[in-house]
């Protein structure tokens, strides 16, 4: 996907994605028993983000920490479509899913099942070393899935992707362009070191440079106060900390956080 063609997926401008943090899950540790009360606050957050002026919305599991390596269970794959769907009903900006921890097949699946638009996929190309072990990309599988699916779904790969440390070459702009040129990503996510900690401005202009005309999104860490600085490079950016009550991750969206944020992001100013 280039720059150019955003417009077909997010609309014109920067783009605003906000994240919708499930709850635990069936089968996850703190699963607490209500698929109900799950699904009635996946809608209401996702309600917000759109309220908001978010321009898409990435749905993921993470409640289900702590998160295994490879295929999640069929009960989470049952658990995340059944809050796509609902959120599908009750919002028209486009969707997408982030399967804990990398399992872009499952992510895929769900996609194809509920017209989501696009999937994150944490490591695409590449081996990272991650606190849940190793994460392998798997490109081959995953872009033959799609193909065999007839699936329109865009990948957003991350590059470097937070909570982990490469295992390889740690030459950002090679791993950013081989991820798209190699691992045929439909466009790159730039994050920081942890969930809620910003990226650092030059790895996102690190990251341009190998990418002129991709589609590059800020992945972690954006707030009002940076917006500008690391933005300035990029098409946007996916939030989700932030946008929490007082900040607190495990906290309701507050509304009022997500207009804050679009006003921020949308008038973002290009680099010279």
């Amino acid at each position: 996907m280039t720059r150019r063609s955003i417009g077909a997926l997010f609309g014109e401008g920067r783009t605003f994605i906000g994240v919708v943090h499930l709850p635990a899950l069936p089968g996850s540790p703190r699963w607490a028993g209500n698929m109900d009360w799950v699904l009635d606050r996946a809608e209401e957050e996702a309600l917000a983000l759109q309220s908001g002026g978010a321009d898409g919305i990435i749905v993921e599991n993470f409640g289900d920490a702590p998160f295994r390596i490879g295929r999640v269970d069929p009960e989470t794959v049952a658990g995340v479509s059944l809050a796509v769907n609902r959120i599908r009903q009750v919002t028209t900006i486009p969707l997408g899913i982030n399967m804990l921890r990398n399992d872009a097949r499952s992510a895929l699946a769900v996609a194809a099942a509920t017209q989501a638009q696009f999937i994150r996929v944490n490591v695409h190309y590449g081996v990272m070393a991650a606190d849940e072990g190793l994460v392998e990309g798997e490109a081959f599988a995953t872009l033959r899935q799609r193909r065999l699916l007839g699936a329109e779904v865009h990948i957003l790969a991350d590059v470097m992707v937070k909570h982990a440390v490469p295992l390889g070459s740690s030459d950002l702009g090679l791993v950013a362009r081989e991820t798209i040129s190699r691992g045929l990503a439909d466009g790159l996510i730039i994050s920081g070191p942890a969930t809620g900690m910003p990226a650092v401005a030059e790895d996102v202009e690190t990251v341009r440079r190998a990418l002129p005309d991709g589609l590059l999104l800020v992945g972690s860490g954006v707030n009002p106060d940076n917006a500008q600085a690391l933005l300035a490079r990029s098409d946007g950016a996916i939030v989700g900390t932030w946008l929490k009550r007082n900040g607190v991750i495990t906290s309701p969206i507050d509304p009022e956080r997500v207009k804050q944020m679009c006003a921020s992001i949308k008038n973002v100013a290009d680099a010279d």
